[in-house]
């Protein structure tokens, strides 16, 4: 388990790595450079995104495409790249918000994945526990690995505890894995609509060009429900939806952290139910078997 948390954190150095690409640009776009430019600095600075973004340019590509062409964050990065350069919207804030909102969400899933090292490592450690009864056996003198290979029940009893093992070792990977968070940015879309209707447009117009940078619709309850609360109270709708995507990524990481929680007393029923049984079936009962064989032999 603690090797499948470890595979995940290069995703979590790209995202920092694109928070801060983001964030770069922005400054160099708020500084009055035109965005070719910006990526041709970027990249001759050694930002080797940057590099391949430019790259692709000159082999034809949009900048949009070739943005999302370096996938993970990139992609949210180009929608919101390309929903600001459709509706006129400042190109500099869309990228410090958009490098904001990847730079929390990336938190709150750091702390998820915190939160879950010590009952995965726990959960990991406890799988080599039927193992372990197996070599305590042959230390002890006992003739387990005999027993469990030519002995007939020994044989059954190696049969129930090995499938017993892989059962522990998916029903653990399956609970680990829905208790991690959730890959892409809590509160998109409302994040996009925000920068959709900060160009001005009007709301119809805002929802097209955002479901066109997504690739579908983008329809979502929580939207719609500030869009409703915006148009009653007859406020602009783009604060609100930025305090919705806000309160998105906070409620993101409450929830992880309380999966968390919870995995560490879920992780007990495979314990119960698959793992001690196969300590028995390993352990002990090839033991009681092989004195059993010795008494029988010895009368």
């Amino acid at each position: 388990m603690i090797a499948r948390l470890r595979r995940r954190r290069p995703g979590s150095e790209e995202s920092a790595d694109a928070a801060a690409g983001v964030l770069q640009l922005a400054v160099l776009l708020q500084a009055g450079l035109a965005p070719a430019r910006a990526w041709t600095l970027a990249a001759d600075g050694g930002d080797a995104v940057a590099a391949r973004v430019r790259q692709r340019v000159e082999d034809g590509s949009d900048l949009t495409s070739a943005i999302a062409a370096q996938g993970g964050d990139w992609r949210e990065i180009a929608a919101a790249w390309s929903i600001a350069a459709t509706v006129g919207a400042p190109l500099a804030d869309t990228l410090r918000g958009v490098s904001a909102a990847i730079r929390d969400a990336q938190e709150a899933a750091d702390d998820v994945r915190i939160a879950l090292a010590e009952p995965a490592g726990t959960a990991r450690l406890m799988s080599w526990l039927p193992l372990v009864a197996v070599g305590l056996g042959a230390a002890l003198g006992f003739d387990t690995l005999s027993t469990l290979v030519l002995d007939p029940l020994g044989l059954g009893c190696l049969a129930a505890g090995s499938a017993l093992i892989v059962a522990a070792h998916r029903w653990t990977s399956g609970l680990v894995r829905r208790a991690m968070p959730a890959p892409g940015i809590p509160g998109l879309r409302a994040e996009l609509l925000a920068i959709a209707l900060s160009g001005g447009v009007s709301l119809d117009r805002a929802r097209t060009v955002v479901s066109k940078a997504l690739g579908g619709g983008c329809d979502d309850v929580e939207v719609e429900r500030v869009l409703e609360l915006s148009r009653r109270a007859g406020v602009p709708a783009v604060e609100l939806l930025r305090a919705s995507a806000s309160l998105a990524r906070h409620r993101s990481r409450v929830e992880g952290r309380m999966r968390a929680a919870k995995l560490a007393s879920r992780l007990l029923l495979p314990l119960g139910v698959c793992t001690l049984p196969a300590f028995l079936l390993l352990g002990v009962a090839p033991m009681l078997l092989s004195v059993m064989s010795t008494m029988s032999l010895s009368l």
